[in-house]
């Protein structure tokens, strides 16, 4: 329910303050050993004696004349009023049960020129039944789904080549933005931004799950360009493990997985985006340094229902040829509350019940410098 008004906020004071006493509210779930980050909501010690103190006090309302002005939503959007909004072109049918195939949807931009997207965010219509939403970037020379129907929702079963099918899951292609729940709109620094060239189209990936109700998502985004060309480009990056068939085995409390990768070009790091599911319990990425020993760059106790982003408060210049990592733990026990069933050995998978591991990053690096191979991974898995 929203907290925008006293009359709506008081009734939860009590909770409110409990939960900032517990250090719960705000999300926040970077450990403070490591990295500084621009976006940390978290409270000080003074803002929380300062909460609990009203709540003490019975949470009065105060002077009419000490309020601030009411917020100003524009359009339900949390960026500014969006140059362009991209929606899907038709909605997406969702059982009421059952599990949902990745669900693709081809949008044209209709760009005549190229652009540069300083924010952008994705807002499904259906919250509730949306696991994630990736848009990636499709530029004119791409032969990436090449073939697939546009402006028409489709699982990858439906196509009938058998070469497109294999090719639905594997894509160079830049990611415009990522979309999960707890997660926020890209806004990036003056002088960076995500480049479209003219005639792309985006790509919506959907996967969707259900929850007892049927229902219709018809997803968009919103864009907002920059004013001028930028001097850094934004890319997308990821260390990840794919497709593996080694399974977590039940009841294990801290099933590790590693994956490393090396930069060939120089970048600057600005931001992490981590992603597990339910069983996830802690994320962090590190480099390797040459002697072998680590630095860590962010750990995060993860939780799939509040999946942030974490933007380092300021860019990290990689040299080429640094060697990163990204460690993931799992926990397919009983002590898991989010566990569906920790008597069965998980595999990797895109349904919600098996598991995943993907380190998503941020780089800038020059403007003129397009998206290629930066990653050479090595995943190896260990108990």
């Amino acid at each position: 329910m929203p907290l925008v008004t006293y009359e709506e906020t008081k009734p939860w004071a009590q909770a409110i303050r409990d939960d900032v006493r517990s250090r719960k509210m705000p999300p926040w779930f970077a450990d403070p050993r490591y990295g500084h980050f621009a976006n940390d909501p978290s409270l000080t010690e003074q803002q929380v004696e300062t909460i609990s103190s009203w709540v003490d006090a019975n949470a009065p309302a105060g002077g009419p004349g000490d309020a601030p002005p009411p917020v100003r939503w524009t359009n339900g959007w949390n960026i500014p009023e969006p140059d362009v909004v991209l929606p899907m072109s038709k909605p997406v049918a969702i059982p009421a049960q059952g599990d949902v195939e990745y669900t693709y949807e081809i949008v044209s931009t209709g760009f005549s020129e190229d652009k540069w997207v300083q924010m952008s965010e994705i807002q499904p219509s259906s919250r509730a039944h949306v696991h994630h939403a990736v848009v990636y970037i499709r530029p004119p020379e791409s032969k990436w789904l090449r073939g697939a129907p546009v402006g028409i929702p489709f699982p990858a079963s439906n196509l009938k080549d058998d070469k497109l099918r294999q090719d639905v899951h594997s894509t160079d292609s830049d990611m415009l933005l990522v979309y999960a729940p707890g997660s926020s709109p890209d806004r990036w620094p003056d002088g960076m931004a995500k480049f479209v060239p003219a005639q792309s189209d985006l790509v919506f990936q959907m996967h969707y799950t259900t929850n007892g109700r049927a229902a219709t998502d018809q997803t968009r985004i919103g864009i907002v360009f920059a004013k001028s060309r930028p001097k850094q480009r934004v890319l997308s990056l990821q260390l990840a493990n794919e497709h593996d068939t080694i399974p977590i085995p039940p009841a294990a409390e801290n099933y590790r997985v590693e994956v490393h990768g090396t930069l060939p070009n120089d970048a600057a790091l600005l931001s992490f985006f981590p992603h597990m599911h339910v069983r996830g319990k802690r994320f962090e990425y590190n480099i390797v340094h040459p002697d072998g020993s680590l630095e860590t760059l962010l750990r995060v106790n993860y939780d799939f229902y509040w999946q942030l982003s974490y933007r380092l408060a300021e860019p990290r210049l990689l040299k080429a040829g640094t060697w990163l990592q990204a460690v993931a733990w799992y926990d397919n026990s009983r002590n898991n509350p989010h566990n569906p069933d920790p008597d069965s050995p998980v595999r990797w998978g895109d349904q919600t019940y098996n598991e995943m591991m993907v380190g998503f990053f941020d780089v800038a690096v020059p403007a003129n410098v397009g998206k290629w191979q930066f990653f050479i991974r090595q995943p190896q898995l260990r108990k």
